[in-house]
């Protein structure tokens, strides 16, 4: 195991009738001058966004509002957001909504106290020096940025989408109530659980030694989002699915699960190579590329693989070798997805090759890729070849 130091600050609410009993408490330790960011108005046709506006005004608290966050956050919303908060001088950003909008929210805050262009953070030009306080409400299952302090965030100009983030944009509070994911479309509630399942497969996948417990962890979260992500689009109002895959979705990448490891994110960062050209959904994008890394770096470690299918998907390991195990834990991977309507290659949004040189190139602009494996520009354009 790694040596690591954890911590982390945000206070979750989680729940049916937490934000009634403590959105007003919780925003007024910041101040009464509050940006409400959300994205294309989902909150406004399920009554979430009255019942926020009405506890908050009922506090009095003077709001401000920036709508129409995309489902992969451009640079150009971040920057109306700045502009906001520091022109109505904003205490307090509450971001209403799935990980796009805390994504969003995230470099916002960033960037209201950054002395520059906030991308240079993203691009690795700059560093934050601080940030406006953040709460969240959530409305989808899936980044679990609701107790992290990363995001993703597009620049639409120069089709690149990076990661970044900082100590100082962990939110401070997050209502999480299951109840709010009810009316999520049936496409989003898949592209949530690839996510999340995704944030398990980056962390399962590493080289550190001596991390039993860690595994056992992400092997019991990938079996719950399994079951449950079955059940919730089975039935969508079904709270014990949906407050389950929310705790996933939570656990799956608030450091809790990978301390003292460091995992491989390498299919992550192909991801965004794909959606900043495409400007697909993320956890579709995740969904493609994952099986085809699987098939890429399995002789790595087969054993790990092996321990997947028999500890996570149940497979009974009795007369079978280890190579057929990771072969058949890869294949259960493949069937899940299958099973709940993810994409399975990229022709399905439509994709071809004439953008997979510029791609790969693009997904090692920092040097090579991975943990598990290292993989070099060569490699990613094979296996983004293999998930065409």
């Amino acid at each position: 195991m790694d040596a690591f130091r954890f911590q982390n600050p945000t206070a979750l609410y989680y729940g049916k009738g937490q934000i009634e009993a403590h959105l007003a408490e919780e925003v007024l330790k910041y101040g009464k001058r509050v940006l409400v960011v959300y994205g294309g108005g989902s909150i406004k046709r399920n009554g979430l966004y009255d019942k926020v506006m009405n506890i908050l005004h009922g506090a009095g608290v003077t709001t401000f509002e920036l709508s129409g966050v995309e489902p992969n956050p451009r640079l150009t919303t971040v920057h109306k957001g700045v502009d906001i908060c520091r022109t109505e001088h904003v205490d307090l950003i509450l971001a209403v909504g799935g990980g796009s909008v805390l994504d969003c929210s995230k470099a916002i805050a960033m960037g209201v106290k950054y002395d520059g262009d906030v991308w240079e953070i993203y691009a690795r030009k700059g560093q934050a020096t601080g940030a406006l306080p953040l709460g969240t409400i959530l409305t989808l299952a899936a980044t679990g940025s609701e107790m992290n302090a990363g995001g993703v965030i597009t620049n639409w100009e120069t089709k690149e989408k990076l990661g970044g983030g900082s100590p100082y944009t962990f939110p401070k509070f997050s209502f999480c109530d299951p109840e709010n994911t009810y009316t999520v479309p049936r496409d989003q509630t898949v592209y949530g659980a690839c996510d999340m399942l995704a944030h398990c497969f980056e962390h399962y996948f590493h080289k550190t030694e001596h991390t039993e417990l860690q595994q056992h962890l992400i092997e019991g979260v990938i079996k719950t989002i399994v079951h449950n992500t079955k059940a919730a689009l089975d039935s969508p109002n079904d709270y014990h699915a949906r407050e389950t895959l929310m705790y996933c979705s939570t656990m799956a990448l608030n450091g809790m699960i990978n301390m003292g490891l460091r995992g491989d994110w390498a299919c992550h960062a192909m991801e965004h190579e794909v959606s900043a050209i495409y400007d697909i959904p993320h956890g579709g994008g995740l969904a493609i590329i994952f099986p085809h890394w699987m098939e890429y770096v399995k002789s790595e470690n087969p054993s790990r693989f092996a321990s997947l299918a028999t500890e996570a998907f149940g497979v009974n390991p009795e007369g079978k070798s280890t190579d057929e195990l990771a072969d058949i834990a890869i294949a259960k991977v493949r069937e899940y997805y299958k099973e709940i309507g993810a994409p399975q290659r990229l022709a399905d949004y439509d994709i071809g090759d004439e953008n997979l040189e510029t791609m790969a190139a693009q997904a090692v602009r920092f040097g090579e890729i991975g943990q598990f494996k290292k993989l070099g520009k060569d490699d990613v354009y094979n296996i983004l070849k293999a998930a065409l």
